[in-house]
């Protein structure tokens, strides 16, 4: 068993879109849409070269609800990994749910295991991947992935500004992260500096 590091996807890969009509912010609905975020690919590079196994591990009920098709879906995943590839960084595994319990599609409205907070995705990626949870870390920009990665016991890095209102429902909810980044890259950082320090 070995170390790894399960990353969200979007606003932590990728950017988040803007939909200028409802004035709402949600993940691409297509290829065109997705944009790696800046020193995304260098990051994940840098997780490689340290021997890591790197994986995506994201709620990803586009489908469920009705803004995209299996096939433009299965698009963005593709151009992600190509964006990714070109930079010489490459993911060890991409693992979504797909389900919401309000889909417009019956076969995705489930109460799953797998959504997050609820660490399923985490725990498949680990069996997948042969990673021990306890000695890896979950990178995501939202309380959901903080409190994914506590039940599935691993360290997390939460990506933002921890200011007080984020705090403060972050304690309510007993979802305060292991470490504190500005981004990817920092994050990264952090868990280098980690293993420097524990290299077992």
């Amino acid at each position: 068993m070995k170390r790894g590091v399960l990353l969200d996807r979007d606003g932590v890969i990728n950017r988040m879109v803007y939909d200028a009509e409802h004035g709402t912010v949600d993940s691409p609905a297509n290829p065109d849409q997705f944009e790696l975020l800046p020193g995304a690919a260098a990051a994940v590079h840098t997780l490689n070269q340290l021997g890591l196994p790197v994986a995506i591990v994201s709620n990803q009920p586009g489908v469920a609800k009705g803004k995209m098709t299996s096939a433009l879906q299965e698009a963005i995943t593709s151009k992600m990994h190509a964006e990714l590839a070109a930079a010489g960084a490459h993911l060890d595994g991409v693992y979504y749910c797909q389900h919401h319990p309000d889909a417009k599609l019956a076969e995705y409205r489930v109460r799953c295991e797998c959504r997050k907070p609820r660490p399923g995705l985490l725990l498949r990626a680990a069996d997948e991947l042969g990673i021990s949870l306890v000695d890896s870390w979950m990178i995501g920009d939202g309380l959901i992935d903080v409190q994914a990665g506590q039940a599935a016991g691993c360290m997390t890095v939460w990506l933002g500004a921890w200011k007080c209102d984020v705090c403060h429902i972050a304690r309510d909810k007993n979802a305060t992260p292991t470490c504190i980044a500005s981004d990817l890259a920092g994050a990264v950082r952090i868990i280098a500096e980690r293993i420097n320090l524990d290299p077992a």
